[in-house]
């Protein structure tokens, strides 16, 4: 007879490749901190480099005007994630509310297409309609709206709400995915007994769909946390110009321009090697209260 394969092993199989995917990305990199203790110069062999064990974990606290700026504004941008963390949940549901299936397929296509599109086309799709010289500002200016054109992108001072609203546009549908399929496990007997009461859309959103979809908030929110200082580069890298450079260089793209701009690899390490202790402290303490709160914690 013949015998079939456990179902966990079956389980273990399918996650396998997903394993090996992120050792071989994640943690095999992780050898290469060993160069934040080295005075490593590119084309000269580790072992022939000088050893200069915390020196240039030191030079992070010495840096203070760099780095006091560049955790500003880290911190500016992972705080508007942290507040704009509702908006998929209240879109998702928003969503759920329209009765018209192809209507509902339409919006969320449309609202998730974007992620797909390479941050360099979105950065030339903005510049042809928002630079000086772009078709809004020629359009504008044609119908005597504006005097004389206006240049977002050499803007430092819109930088914050402009990266954000570009952000939310881009990610909003994607990060939606995950509440709406939270949105079509929810127990169809609970909207059943909440029209029994009579509650509308509203009561059965705050009082249904809400908590259900607490528990998935609240472990994105502690991931979030975690990932605070995790701004990433790209983004910001192409939207970096001499106007705008004070507000949009973050602790990222510092490292990126120290690490590959001035050939500082040992610097640079160093900094995302002391991001990643801070960034598991933050999880850490984000999980402690979770604990303390909810009862319950995702490690």
């Amino acid at each position: 007879m013949k015998k079939t394969m456990p179902a966990r092993y079956q389980l273990l199989l399918m996650v396998m490749p997903f394993i090996i995917f992120i050792f071989l990305f994640s943690y095999v990199p992780l050898i290469g901190w060993i160069y934040a203790f080295f005075d490593y110069l590119p084309g000269v062999p580790l072992f022939k480099c000088d050893f200069v064990g915390l020196e240039y974990f030191k030079l992070i606290f010495r840096d203070k005007i760099n780095m006091l700026r560049v955790m500003k504004n880290t911190m500016i941008f992972a705080g508007i994630g942290l507040l704009t963390m509702p908006l998929p949940m209240i879109f998702a549901i928003c969503l759920n509310e329209i009765r018209q299936v192809r209507l509902k397929k339409v919006i969320q296509t449309f609202t998730t297409l974007p992620n797909f599109i390479s941050a360099i086309i979105v950065y030339s799709l903005v510049f042809t309609f928002l630079s000086r010289d772009g078709v809004i500002n020629t359009v504008l200016m044609n119908l005597g709206i504006l005097s004389e054109p206006t240049n977002v992108l050499a803007n430092g001072d819109a930088v914050y709400w402009f990266q954000t609203v570009l952000g939310q546009w881009k990610g909003l549908g994607w990060s939606a995915i995950i509440y709406i399929a939270a949105i079509s496990g929810v127990d169809q007997e609970l909207y059943d007994a909440a029209d029994v009461d009579g509650a509308g859309h509203l009561g059965k959103a705050l009082h249904v769909t809400i908590p259900a979809l607490m528990p998935t908030f609240i472990v994105l929110l502690i991931l979030g946390v975690g990932n605070i200082l995790n701004t990433g580069y790209e983004t910001y890298y192409l939207y970096k110009n001499p106007m705008t450079s004070a507000n949009i260089e973050v602790l990222d793209l510092y490292v990126y321009r120290v690490g590959l701009g001035t050939n500082d690899y040992s610097y640079g390490i160093a900094i995302s090697i002391m991001k990643t202790f801070v960034s598991v402290i933050l999880i850490s303490i984000a999980n402690i209260f979770s604990k303390k709160i909810r009862g319950s914690t995702i490690f």
